[in-house]
């Protein structure tokens, strides 16, 4: 067996997710959360173009005129 870090919370079900997503609404208001997302998916895209090496972002950049 392996020991899990989080055991001591239980199963996380659907319910517990709703509560812990509308804390996050009444912490953060909707306006916030809306940009807390896009930013959280342009990292993730960045990552994602970073990891796929440097042939996908030469094909991506237009040439320089010099």
């Amino acid at each position: 067996m392996h020991p899990t870090v989080f055991a001591f919370l239980g199963p996380i079900g659907l319910p517990e997710l709703v509560i812990i997503f509308l804390i996050v609404v009444l912490i953060f208001g909707a306006n916030r959360l809306s940009g807390l997302g896009r930013g959280m998916g342009q990292a993730i895209r960045g990552f994602k173009d970073e990891m796929g090496g440097s042939k996908d972002k030469s094909a991506q950049d237009p040439p320089h005129d010099a």
